[in-house]
Order: C-alpha cells, then sequence, then structure tokens
C-alpha cells in the first residue's frame, strides 16, 4: 500500500464528506429537519461530528484501496454508489423506528449515494496504481 497517496487521499475524502454533509444535509435539509426538530439537538456536538466524518473517510479509502485493486475513478465511484445504498438499509431503519418524514428519507438516500460515489470518485482519482512503464 502507498501510505502517502493513502493518507492524501484519506484527507482529501474527509474534507469533501464533511463539507458536503454540511451544504446537503445542515443546508439544503434544514427545512425537512426543523420539521421534526425534536429528534435532533438544537446545537450539534462537533468533536462527535468531526470524528465521525474521521471514520467514515478513514474506512471508506480503506474500502477502496483495499478491494478496488484497480483503481480509478470510475470503479471506485460505482464502490462508492453500493457504500450510499448500505447506508439506504440504515436509513430505511431509522425511518421505520422514529418519526421522520419521507422528505427526511429520501434526503438522506439520495444523499449518501451521491455523497460516497463522488468522495469514491475523488479516492480513485488520488489513489490510483501507476501505470506500467513501457519500455
Amino acid at each position: 500500500m502507498n501510505w502517502q497517496k493513502f493518507f492524501t487521499a484519506f484527507i482529501a475524502a474527509f474534507i469533501f464528506l464533511f463539507i458536503f454533509g454540511f451544504l446537503w444535509y445542515g443546508t439544503l435539509m434544514r427545512g425537512a429537519h426543523e420539521e421534526v426538530q425534536a429528534l435532533f439537538r438544537t446545537k450539534p456536538d462537533f468533536p462527535w461530528l468531526i470524528l465521525g466524518h474521521i471514520v467514515m473517510a478513514f474506512f471508506f479509502t480503506m474500502l477502496c484501496v483495499r478491494f478496488v485493486p484497480a483503481g480509478g475513478i470510475g470503479a471506485s465511484a460505482a464502490l462508492g454508489i453500493l457504500v450510499g445504498l448500505v447506508y439506504a438499509g440504515a436509513d430505511l431503519i431509522s425511518f421505520a423506528v422514529q418519526p421522520l418524514t419521507t422528505k427526511i428519507l429520501w434526503g438522506w438516500i439520495a444523499g449518501s449515494v451521491i455523497q460516497f460515489a463522488i468522495t469514491g470518485a475523488i479516492v480513485g482519482g488520488i489513489y490510483k496504481p501507476r501505470s506500467p512503464m513501457r519500455p
């Protein structure tokens, strides 16, 4: 494993996940979340929020590096879509047990798929294997 590329891809993934999360969930979906504001904290607990993004970025980068050996943007983005769909399952479970709106459910699902597809493309673009040298 190329640790320098891994670390660079991880940092890029973290930055993108954090910014996308702020824009999608914190800004675009703000109104939907306010409809059921009793389910959420009045203000985010930022150390936990940052740690969660670090964990997602680290392990998603690890998945791309480990399970997409050919590397590249397309293959890693495809893995990102699959990871986003795994999150969709968790969102459906949350919807089943919490009084969330369907607007929140579909916003979370779309957000996860888009977020991880783009993150996969970023990681795949940074951590692509070297081209074999030709004589």
